[in-house]
C-alpha cells in the first residue's frame, strides 16, 4: 500500500520539453517594450525632432492596436492554464504504464515517471528510447523493428515479447512479459508528427492466463476421460465437440477430428434422428430430455446408448446449440444385469422396428411412441405431444376417425379381432397408412393412466402407388389386347375389300361410270387400314423397322414440317443436346410420334404460345432424379416436347394414353394419337411420361435407351456382322416391274375372302396356285404334290396349325423351302418363336394385289420379300 502511495505522489515527469511560455510572460515582455519606447522618446525628443517622434508614436499605436485585436480573438490570454490541460497532463504523468514521446528524429520529448521507474532511469540525461533500449535484445528486436517500421509509415501497432530478465535491473529476477504499443500523433501547431511509445509489464497477466489455461486443460482432460460420453452440436446437427470417451466408443480418431466434420445423422442409427429432432425448446428457454437409441460406430456396429439431451432456443425461437451426455448402456454396474440387458434389447427393438408404434390410454391420448412413429408423423405431432397428452386421432384423417374410435372401443373391451384401418395423413392425402389397434392384455388403471391399446401404423404409400400402377398397366394391357384382336380381324376384312377393289379396278377403265365408286371404296378402306395401324401401334403389335438413329439429324430434317404444322401463332424452338448418344428406333414411327405430340401441343394453344422440342443425354445417376417410378436407372436420350398451353387436368392425365379418349370436340379427333405414341415408344423399349399443371402448359418426356454397339469377333476381323433378324424390308415394286411368273404357289389362309382374292391375283399373273384353309390341309397338299411347291404364302394365325408351326414342319421335309408370312400383327410377334436361321418373307395386312404379287416375285428371285 505504501508503494502505491509513493507512486501516486511521484507525479512529475522525468522529461518534459513540450513546455511553452505562458500568457503572463508574453504580457511582461510587451510592457517592457512599452517602457523602453517611452524612455527613448523622452531622451531623444529634442535631438530627433518632431517627425521622428510622430513616426515612433504611430508605430507604438499600431503595436497596441494589434495586441488588443489578438486579445479579442483569444490568441493572447491573460489567464491561467485551462483545467483540461492540467487534467490531461496529470493523467499522463500518473499513468501506470511507461510513456515515451519522441519526435521524428527520435529525440525524447516526454517521458513519464512510470517509464523511468520501469527502465531504472534516475535522470533526464539517462533516458533511452525504446528502440535504443530493446533493439539489441534478440527476444524483442523483431517486435521493436516491426513497430518502428510502422511508425515511419504513419501506422500504429502493438506487440508482446518475453525477456529472460526484466528491463529494470533491480526488479524481481526471472522472465518477464512486456506489451509495447506505438502510435503516431500530431501536436497542435506542429507540422511533423510525434511518436508515442507505451510499455507495460504484463507478467502477472500472462501468469494468470497460464493458470487459467492449465485449469482449462485439466477440465478438458477430466471431461475427455469421464466415464460418460459427451458431445456438442450446432443447430444444423454438426458435431462441434466430442470427448475422448465417446470418440473411443464410436471409433472416431480425435487426431483427425475437426469441428463440423461429423454430423449427428452419421452417428445416429435407424430412426433415432426423429427422436432427437422431436426435442424442441420454447423461445428463450432450455429443455432437457432422456432418449434411448442406437449409435452407429465407424465399423458399422450398433451401440445402445441413453442421451441426456439439452436443447435451447433464442428469444426469437431460433434453435441454438445442443449439449448431450451419452451413457453406454452395455457398460456399468447394475443390481440386475439381466434386467438391464432386457431393457436394452426392448428399447432397441422398439425404436428399430420399421413399424410406427404408440401407446394410448382409454381416451386415445398418446402416452409413448417409438422413433419411426415420430418420423412418420413429424409434420403432425412432435415429442411434446406426449407431454400435452395429444389424442392419437389427430394423425388420422377426419373421414376415418369414427372407425378408429370404434377400434379403440373394441380394444378397451379386450377384443382380439380388430380390423385394420386404411387412412391418409390429415395434411397430405398422398401419403397412405394402415392402422392396427391391438388391445392390451392387462388394463391396470381404470382412469387410463396406462396403455389401453397399442397402435401400430405402417405406411402404405409405396404399396398404393404400385397397386395403382399395376391396375393402370393391366388396364392398358387389356385394352391393347382387345385393340390388337379387333385390328387383326379387321385387317382380314380390309384385305378382302382392298383386293376386291383392285380386281374391280383391273376390269374398269377410268372412263367407266363405276370407276369413281370403286376408287372411293378403296380409299376408305385405306383410311380404315390407317386407323387399324394406330390400334396396332397402341397394342404394340405393329411392324417396326428399327435402325440406329441420331436424333439431332432426325429433328433437323423434321424442322420445316413441324414449322408448317404449328403455324404462325406458335413460336417453335428446337434445342439440340450436345453429343447425343445413338438410339435404335423406327425412323418413320418416331417421326410420327414427334408430329403427333407437336400437333397436340399446337391444339392446346389456340391463341398462340411457345413450343419447345428439346433433346438431351441423361445418365444412369440423373435418371433417378426425375422421380418416375416406372423408369429404371439407365442411360437414356430424352426428347422433351414442352408447350405453354392450358395444361392438363389431373383427372384427364390418367386417361391421356388410352385409345379413343379425347378432349376435343366431335369430329376433331379420334383419340388414337397419344395412344399410338404410347404404343410406339413402348414397343421401341422406351418410356413416355407427361408432367402438367392446369394453366402452366404440359411437358411430354420420351426416354429412349442409349444404343451401345457391341463389338464382336467378326467386327474385329473386318467381317460382315450377321443381321439381328432375317427380316429386312425391301422397297415396293415400281410400276414398271414385271410381276408375272410361272412358279407353283401354295396359298394357306383361313379367311375365305382373302384366300379367294389371293388365288385370283396370283393366277392372273401366271402362277399355279394351290389353296389351303389351314396348316394341316397345307401339309396334306404338300404331300400329294410330293413337295413340288416353289413357294408357300401362309397366314400366321390359323386354327389347328398356325403359320410358324407349318414352316417348321415344311423345313423338316424341304429345308430350303421359300416361305412368306402374311399377318395383321408385326413379325416380331411370331419371329421370336422361329429358329434363328429361318428365312422368310413378310407381308403385313391389309395389302393390295400389287403388293402380294411383288412380294412373291421378290422371294422367288432370291430377295427378302418384305414390303
Amino acid at each position: 500500500m505504501a508503494k502505491d502511495q509513493k507512486e501516486t505522489v511521484s507525479t512529475a515527469p522525468i522529461v518534459d520539453q513540450n513546455t511553452r511560455p505562458g500568457t503572463v510572460t508574453r504580457l511582461l515582455i510587451f510592457i517592457g517594450v512599452l517602457v523602453v519606447a517611452a524612455f527613448i522618446f523622452t531622451i531623444f525628443r529634442d535631438r530627433l525632432g518632431d517627425p521622428f517622434m510622430l513616426g515612433m508614436l504611430g508605430m507604438l499605436a499600431m503595436i497596441g492596436v494589434g495586441y488588443l485585436f489578438a486579445t479579442a480573438i483569444g490568441f493572447v490570454q491573460i489567464a491561467p492554464r485551462s483545467s483540461t490541460d492540467d487534467l490531461s497532463k496529470a493523467f499522463v504523468d500518473t499513468m501506470g504504464q511507461g510513456l515515451l514521446v519522441t519526435d521524428a528524429k527520435n529525440r525524447v520529448l516526454y517521458a513519464n515517471r512510470a517509464y523511468a521507474d520501469m527502465t531504472g532511469t534516475t535522470s533526464a540525461a539517462d533516458i533511452k528510447t525504446v528502440e535504443g533500449m530493446l533493439s539489441d535484445l534478440p527476444e524483442a528486436s523483431e517486435t521493436i523493428y516491426r513497430l518502428s517500421s510502422g511508425l515511419r509509415n504513419g501506422r500504429g501497432s502493438d506487440g508482446e515479447f518475453r525477456l529472460p530478465q526484466p528491463i529494470q535491473p533491480e526488479a524481481d529476477a526471472g522472465a518477464h512479459w512486456y506489451r509495447v504499443v506505438a502510435r503516431p500523433f500530431r501536436m497542435p501547431g506542429e507540422r511533423q508528427p510525434v511518436n508515442a511509445w507505451q510499455i507495460a509489464d504484463i507478467s502477472e497477466e500472462r501468469a494468470e492466463q497460464e493458470r487459467f489455461f492449465l485449469d482449462l486443460q485439466k477440465a478438458i482432460d477430466h471431461l475427455d476421460h469421464a466415464p460418460a460420453g459427451f458431445f456438442a452440436a450446432d443447430p444444423d446437427g454438426r458435431v462441434t465437440y466430442i470427448n475422448a470417451t465417446l470418440a473411443e466408443w464410436l471409433g472416431i480418431d480425435l487426431a483427425n477430428f475437426a469441428p463440423g466434420s461429423v454430423t449427428l445423422r452419421e452417428i445416429v442409427a435407424g430412426d433415432g434422428m426423429a427422436l432427437i429432432r422431436s426435442v424442441k425448446a420454447d423461445p428463450g428457454t432450455t429443455r432437457n430430455a432422456v432418449i434411448d437409441l442406437d449409435l452407429a460406430t465407424t465399423a458399422g456396429e450398433a451401440l445402445p446408448v441413453r442421451f441426456m439431451h439439452r436443447v435451447s432456443a433464442t428469444r426469437d425461437g431460433v434453435p441454438a446449440a445442443s449439449r448431450t451426455i451419452v451413457l453406454n448402456r452395455t457398460e456399468g454396474e447394475d443390481s440386475s444385469a439381466d434386467l438391464r440387458a432386457s431393457e436394452v434389447r426392448f428399447t432397441r427393438f422398439f425404436n428399430s422396428t420399421p413399424m410406427a408404434i404408440a401407446g394410448v390410454d382409454a381416451q386415445g391420448r398418446i402416452l409413448r411412441t417409438n422413433a419411426p412413429f415420430l418420423s412418420l408423423f413429424s409434420t403432425v405431432v412432435d415429442r411434446d405431444a406426449i407431454d400435452r397428452r395429444v389424442r392419437l386421432d389427430s394423425v388420422i384423417h377426419d373421414r376415418d376417425r369414427p372407425a378408429f374410435h370404434a377400434s379403440l372401443e373394441k380394444a378397451r373391451q379386450r377384443q382380439a379381432d380388430i380390423a385394420p384401418i386404411d387412412t391418409v395423413l390429415p395434411n397430405n392425402e398422398e401419403r397412405h397408412m394402415r392402422v392396427y389397434v391391438n388391445a392390451v392384455a392387462d388394463l391396470s388403471d381404470s382412469e387410463g393412466a396406462e396403455e389401453a391399446a397399442i397402435v401400430y401404423v405402417v405406411e402404405t404409400t409405396e404399396q398404393k402407388a404400385l397397386e395403382n400402377q399395376m391396375a393402370q398397366s393391366q388396364k392398358m394391357q387389356a385394352v391393347g389386347q382387345l385393340a390388337g384382336g379387333i385390328a387383326h380381324d379387321f385387317n382380314n376384312v380390309l384385305t378382302a375389300i382392298i383386293m376386291a377393289s383392285d380386281l374391280l379396278l383391273t376390269n374398269h377403265r377410268p372412263s367407266d361410270p363405276s370407276f369413281p365408286d370403286i376408287m372411293n371404296i378403296k380409299q376408305n378402306a385405306n383410311r380404315a387400314a390407317s386407323l387399324v395401324r394406330q390400334l396396332l401401334a397402341f397394342s404394340r403389335k405393329q411392324t417396326l423397322r428399327p435402325q440406329v438413329l441420331n436424333l439431332t439429324d432426325v429433328l433437323a430434317d423434321l424442322r420445316m414440317l413441324l414449322a408448317r404444322l404449328v403455324g404462325n401463332k406458335v413460336k417453335l424452338q428446337i434445342d439440340h443436346g450436345r453429343d447425343l448418344w445413338p438410339v435404335r428406333a423406327d425412323i418413320g414411327q418416331f417421326e410420327q410420334v414427334i408430329v403427333n405430340l407437336v400437333v397436340n401441343a399446337r391444339d392446346a394453344m389456340p391463341g398462340g404460345g411457345n413450343l419447345t422440342v428439346r433433346t438431351l443425354n441423361v445418365g444412369t445417376d440423373e435418371s433417378s432424379r426425375y422421380g418416375y417410378r416406372e423408369l429404371p436407372e439407365a442411360d437414356y436420350v430424352v426428347v422433351e416436347v414442352q408447350d405453354s398451353g392450358s395444361g392438363i387436368a389431373p383427372e384427364v392425365m390418367k386417361k391421356i394414353f388410352e385409345p379413343f379418349f379425347t378432349t376435343k370436340g366431335v369430329g376433331e379427333g379420334t383419340g388414337l394419337g397419344l395412344s399410338m405414341v404410347y404404343g410406339i415408344i413402348k414397343q421401341t423399349g422406351g418410356y413416355i411420361f407427361c408432367d402438367s399443371e392446369v394453366g402452366s402448359g404440359a411437358t411430354f418426356r420420351i426416354f429412349l435407351p442409349r444404343h451401345v454397339v457391341e463389338v464382336s469377333a467378326a467386327t474385329e476381323t473386318n467381317q460382315t456382322e450377321a443381321p439381328e433378324t432375317p427380316v429386312v424390308t425391301t422397297p415396293a415394286a415400281s410400276a414398271s416391274q414385271d410381276l408375272s411368273g410361272s412358279a407353283t404357289v401354295l396359298l394357306v389362309e383361313d379367311e375365305d375372302a382373302v384366300r379367294m382374292g389371293g388365288v385370283r391375283v396370283l393366277t392372273s399373273r401366271g402362277y399355279t396356285v394351290h389353296e389351303a384353309s389351314s396348316g394341316v390341309e397345307a401339309l396334306e397338299i404338300f404331300e400329294e404334290l410330293e413337295g413340288k411347291i416353289d413357294i408357300v404364302v401362309s397366314d400366321v394365325v390359323m386354327p389347328e396349325m398356325d403359320g410358324p408351326t407349318l414352316l417348321g414342319e415344311l423345313r423338316q421335309r424341304q429345308p430350303d423351302i421359300k416361305f412368306i408370312f402374311v399377318s395383321g400383327y408385326a413379325e416380331d410377334a411370331f419371329a421370336k418363336n422361329l429358329p434363328a436361321d429361318a428365312q422368310f418373307g413378310f407381308l403385313p395386312k391389309p395389302f393390295s394385289l400389287k403388293q402380294l404379287a411383288s412380294t412373291v416375285k421378290d422371294v422367288l428371285e432370291g430377295g427378302n420379300g418384305k414390303v
